[in-house]
């Protein structure tokens, strides 16, 4: 039997739920793929407030759940082997936490586990303007080996809906896990 490749998925609460949403939808339709959640207590009020989604309704969307205060669940120990994990979306709160080491709930834990065990760790923070903390906290997540990814659209590929944007965004975050989909147009060029 092949080993399933496991991902984490840590939500909080920066608006950009769908981001989160999208990604466990599209995970659930690759078998070799086991998704792993934990969401914030912020994270829950935006999913009801954005998408109108229970968090029973999120949970069915994921292999494994763990509450955010489980800090002893198996994804904050190196020696549960993941591919890495994603933070979408990621509150300037959960980078400053993930840059500074605080590790106080099971999503910035998970982090600091995945960074220190070298994998790979993506944030998809979401606010704008930024101010120099947020800059600086990026920096630092960077210079340990974490992407920052903000969900820029990008407009030569003449999408017309949120969706198609948010699938995009998605398409891509999953492609730096090695997840190739349909979601993601390849740039072929003006001719």
């Amino acid at each position: 039997m092949t080993k399933k490749k496991r991902l984490i998925l840590g939500m909080t609460g920066a608006t950009g739920a769908i981001y989160g949403v999208r990604i466990l939808e599209v995970l659930r339709n690759y078998s070799q793929w086991e998704s792993h959640l934990v969401i914030s207590s912020a994270g829950l009020v935006n999913l009801k407030h954005e998408l109108g989604m229970s968090r029973k309704a999120l949970y069915d969307l994921a292999d494994t759940t763990y509450h955010v205060d489980e800090i002893a669940a198996c994804i904050a120990s190196g020696s549960f082997k993941t591919e890495g994990m994603i933070i979408a979306p990621c509150s300037m709160k959960t980078l400053a936490s993930v840059a500074h080491g605080f590790g106080e709930n099971l999503i910035s834990r998970a982090a600091d586990v995945v960074l220190k065990e070298r994998r790979k760790l993506l944030l998809v923070p979401r606010e704008t303007p930024l101010n120099l903390a947020h800059i600086r906290n990026m920096g630092s997540v960077t210079e340990m080996g974490g992407i920052i990814f903000p969900p820029m659209p990008a407009f030569y590929n003449k999408n017309d809906s949120i969706k198609a944007f948010v699938d995009e965004g998605v398409g891509r975050i999953l492609a730096m896990f090695g997840l190739g989909t349909d979601l993601l147009q390849e740039w072929q060029g003006i001719n």
